[in-house]
Formats: C-alpha cells, sequence, structure tokens
C-alpha cells in the first residue's frame, strides 16, 4: 500500500503543475457531477410520490454537497481553460455520468441518441480546445 502511495504521489510530481490542475478539475467535476445527477433525477424514482417540496427540499440537501465540489473544481479549471471550455468540460462529464445512472439506477434503456449526443459533444471538446491542441 505504502508502495502505492509512492508511486501515485512520485507521478503527480512529475506531472506539470497546470497538468495537475486539469487531472484534477475533472475528478473533482466527475464527483460534483454524481450529486448532480441524484439532485436532479434521484427524486424521479426515490421520491415520485412524495409532495414536490420535499423532493425539491432533499434536492437542495444534496445539491449543496455537489456545489462544494463543483466551486473549487471551476476555479482550480479556470486558472488553466477559459469558461467556455469548462462549461464543455462539464457537459461531457454530466454525459458520461448520466448515462450509467440513467441505465442502472432509472431503469431507462439505452439508445443511439446517447451516441450522437457523445459525438456532439466531441466535436463542441475539438472546437473549445483546438487552439490548445494546434500550439506548441
Amino acid at each position: 500500500m505504502v508502495q502505492r502511495k509512492c508511486c501515485i504521489v512520485l507521478f503527480f510530481m512529475g506531472v506539470k503543475t497546470h497538468m495537475r490542475a486539469h487531472l484534477l478539475t475533472i475528478v473533482l467535476l466527475c464527483c460534483s457531477n454524481v450529486f448532480m445527477t441524484f439532485a436532479w433525477y434521484g427524486h424521479l424514482k426515490d421520491f415520485s410520490h412524495a409532495p414536490w417540496i420535499i423532493a425539491a427540499l432533499v434536492s437542495w440537501s444534496i445539491a449543496f454537497f455537489e456545489y462544494m465540489i463543483q466551486v473549487p473544481a471551476n476555479r482550480i479549471g479556470h486558472q488553466v481553460m477559459n469558461v467556455g471550455q469548462l462549461k464543455v468540460l462539464q457537459e461531457v462529464i454530466t454525459l458520461t455520468v448520466f448515462l450509467p445512472f440513467s441505465m442502472f439506477y432509472l431503469k431507462q434503456k439505452l439508445s443511439l441518441d446517447y451516441l450522437w449526443a457523445g459525438l456532439c459533444l466531441l466535436g463542441a471538446v475539438f472546437f473549445m480546445f483546438r487552439s490548445k491542441l494546434f500550439t506548441s
């Protein structure tokens, strides 16, 4: 276990500071998206028969934890990305988290629409990050 931690620390020590900011932003946004997805859609399954105000209060309490992760993620990410890049990154992560959530938790069927949406997002990623891709 100690050796594994040392390898992880050495890996991150070798990664450039801006790359660490990118990775940390992605990890934090993934975590915040899990909370966000439950806050936005979990009530459709768990509180479908409860009054809407109860569902809203539960969702807001879950969203609090999402914001506690999302705000630092965006602040860190804004050091190395512009807000457009952050937004597109957020949307890619959102779809990546939402797809298994909708399939496994809400029992929705997978359709080709997710593929088409994902391809559109890949196009958005390309256009938002192309200046970083083609500069040295």
